[in-house]
């Protein structure tokens, strides 16, 4: 992995670069640390399901919570208190002068240039690809990875996403190691050359580069996008925001906008998640994997309720969710929990998984990264830990794409053509597999 060369570093201020990323009216002031006793938290009450929870430590909650959450609680009579000086939160530090300020993790303009550097090493193998634009009018990026890239053949696809949630840059490293994996070892690893030569991979380590960047320079717990909502609040949780069961009630999503779970005002309301929307709707993707932090688990749908999945589907997803867990677990002993989301987790609706999978019958899952709990750190993951995250992970990235290598069947009378911009063939159309 080729790392910056700069200092470990974790912002939290709320005030650092402001004025170019943000009004100053809509700074997170009234934001503050709280925690609450766990085991007398009403954990189904609507207002206690928008909190923006940070981690559990010592039969604590820790919450970042609003003026209006704090409101909330005294109304219900649930005792909370100010941590203010809480050791275990991160705390601001001026940048280093020799690099950036988020340290061996990624920003937009060096996830960027990233991007362009794998394209430019192996022009045969990978490209770059423009999916949408973000609020801002950042780029989406997705990277392609096969042998004639230029090409759209009959092949097994296979897509990961990074950061659909602002302060998870784990999840952007996690998928942008997967594709550089590939391409620095097609030539001197024979297994990985099959991979490629068989396979479409497609690689977007960033959804909301509008929210990481605001997390980076602003106000490092945030979640959402960067959406200016009609109440003056900010932000809609894009992973809340896909069509599938999208509100089809208030416990795996908020109409309010203030929410840390906001869900737009309709489903693909934000450009980001259109741009996943319509990329997917390009291809025939046989494995989805959306990276998030943290958990440390596998999730599969459904996730807006506690249902079965008809058709035999759940068996499928359960069982290369055991088999990604299991190649997890041998790199360094690290068990990842894996189930149907709306069990093993909480209740979810509109996120890309069930879309994914509700939508478009994609095999498709939620990777929570580690850690489990705020013991390693939360959000806030080690550097020094991007790397064996990577690791425990690839192993699990290259079964769910080999499988795919092994089911796919070729769409009869399809012809090949190279890709266009928009992600279609000239010369003929693409079925779904």
């Amino acid at each position: 992995m080729k790392m910056k060369r700069h200092s470990v570093l974790i912002l939290v201020s709320i005030a650092c670069l402001a004025a170019s990323l943000a009004p100053s009216s809509e700074l997170p002031e009234d934001l503050r640390v709280i925690s609450l006793e766990a085991d007398l938290l009403p954990r189904e009450a609507p207002v206690v399901r928008e909190l923006d929870f940070l981690m559990e430590k010592g039969g604590r909650l820790y919450v970042v919570s609003t003026a209006r959450d704090r409101a909330n609680l005294d109304a219900l009579g649930i005792r909370f208190t100010f941590e203010p000086s809480y050791s275990g939160l991160p705390t601001a530090r001026p940048a280093p002068a020799t690099g950036g300020i988020n340290g061996d993790y990624h920003s937009y303009q060096e996830l960027e240039a990233e991007l362009r550097e794998l394209e430019a090493s192996f022009p045969g193998l990978a490209a770059v690809h423009v999916l949408g634009q973000s609020l801002e009018g950042r780029n989406i990026y997705g990277l392609k990875i096969s042998d004639n890239v230029g090409l759209d053949e009959e092949e097994a696809e296979t897509l990961f996403l990074g950061c659909h949630h602002a302060r998870e840059w784990i999840s952007v490293e996690v998928p942008l190691l997967i594709g550089r994996h590939l391409l620095e070892n097609y030539s001197a690893d024979n297994r990985i050359r099959d991979i490629v030569d068989r396979s479409e991979v497609w690689i977007v380590p960033l959804v909301n580069p509008d929210g990481l960047e605001y997390s980076i320079h602003v106000y490092r717990y945030w979640r959402k996008n960067r959406r200016s909502n009609d109440d003056g609040s900010f932000g809609v949780d894009l992973n809340r925001n896909y069509g599938y069961e999208w509100g089809c009630d208030n416990n795996g999503s908020s109409p309010v906008p203030q929410s840390n779970v906001y869900r737009g005002t309709a489903p693909f309301s934000e450009p980001e998640s259109v741009a996943v929307r319509d990329f997917v709707e390009r291809r025939s993707f046989l494995g989805l994997v959306s990276y998030h932090s943290f958990a440390q688990v596998i999730l599969y749908p459904w996730g807006y309720a506690r249902i079965p999945v008809e058709g035999g589907g759940e068996e499928r997803m359960k069982d290369l969710a055991e088999g990604m867990s299991r190649r997890m677990e041998e790199y360094r002993g690290s068990r990842y929990a894996y189930g149907q989301a709306s069990y093993l987790s909480y209740l979810v609706n509109g996120d890309t998984t069930d879309w994914a999978f509700g939508v478009h019958g994609i095999p498709a899952y939620t990777i929570e990264l580690p850690p489990t709990s705020d013991q390693g750190g939360g959000f806030f993951n080690a550097e020094a830990e991007i790397l064996p995250i990577f690791n425990e992970n690839l192993e699990a990235a290259l079964y769910l794409i080999e499988d795919g290598i092994a089911v796919y069947i070729p769409p009869a009378n399809e012809s090949r053509g190279e890709d266009r911009p928009d992600g279609g063939a000239s010369g003929g159309v693409r079925g779904r597999r």
